[in-house]
């Protein structure tokens, strides 16, 4: 591996993250694809974090401590500008990665000779905080391959919510995000769909079909927290894209678009009630 550009930086922000981070840190050196580094950037954890990820004797971790605490949208955009590897890919410390995860979303991009893929994404696993699986999410139709731009963007318009998934599922050349700049909590329910539209903009997506990753809901994470908001979120951050010019969705689209994000926030609400309780 090159040292100074490995093929894939995988970057683990993380706050109080001690009980889960383990999980995460050893599905990222369970990969099958080995060059890749792991920076884990603690946001001034008041916890055991530091001595957990000094007990993992693998030098492409790294470890950096925030002089402050940045809060969640400081602490990513971190993440980005620490990252040096070809790809990125952000691992929120409650998610984890299967085995075959970076291999089989790195093959997509390879295959990739005009550089028309903007991402690539995949099905994942929705996990208990004990790391059980709850459900399995993932594109509708589960078809894949290629899916443009403004199809997948007018879909989640319509179904009013993310439909490709929580960081951990997607993977971004690091050329691309550069391009892009940092992520933006203005509406923090739709931070990470939020940046997947705005890399839309510059090529499609590649859907994995392959349960690649796991995404852990715990009553302490940050998405549980704003969940209530989402609804109000989504509805801001579409009239806001729309306003930007760069909204490929029809009338039809953001009229549905303007009532699906309640009902999915009462189902979403409900999901965490019955699990979490």
């Amino acid at each position: 591996m090159n040292a100074s550009t490995p093929r894939v930086s995988i970057c683990i922000p993380t706050y109080k993250g001690e009980w889960t981070l383990g999980a995460a840190i050893e599905s990222v050196l369970a990969q099958t694809l080995t060059d890749f580094e792991l920076v884990v950037i603690d946001d001034q954890s008041p916890d055991g974090t530091r001595d957990l990820v000094a007990s993992y004797a693998d030098a492409r971790i790294r470890y950096l401590r925030n002089d402050t605490n940045l809060g969640p949208e400081g602490n990513w955009n971190r993440c980005l500008l620490e990252a040096r590897g070809t790809y990125f890919k952000l691992l929120p410390h409650d998610d984890v990665l299967h085995p075959a995860c970076l291999q089989r979303q790195v093959e997509a991009f390879s295959a990739d000779q005009e550089q028309g893929i903007a991402l690539v994404f995949s099905a994942r696993e929705v996990l208990d905080p004990e790391g059980q699986l709850l459900t399995r999410r993932g594109y509708p139709g589960g078809r894949e391959g290629r899916l443009l731009a403004g199809e997948v963007i007018g879909a989640c318009v319509r179904r009013g919510t993310n439909l490709l998934g929580e960081p951990g599922a997607v993977l971004m050349r690091k050329s691309l995000a550069d391009r892009v700049g940092l992520f933006d909590a203005t509406y923090p329910y739709v931070i990470d769909l939020d940046y997947w539209f705005r890399l839309l903009r510059h090529g499609d997506a590649y859907y994995c079909d392959e349960t690649l990753a796991g995404f852990r809901v715990s009553a302490t994470q940050w998405s549980v927290a704003i969940g209530s908001r989402q609804s109000q979120d989504f509805r801001l951050f579409i009239a806001r894209v729309k306003a930007q010019g760069t909204l490929s969705a029809t009338a039809l689209d953001r009229g549905l678009g303007f009532f699906t994000p309640a009902l999915n926030n009462v189902a979403r609400l409900l999901f965490y009630r019955f699990y979490l309780r």
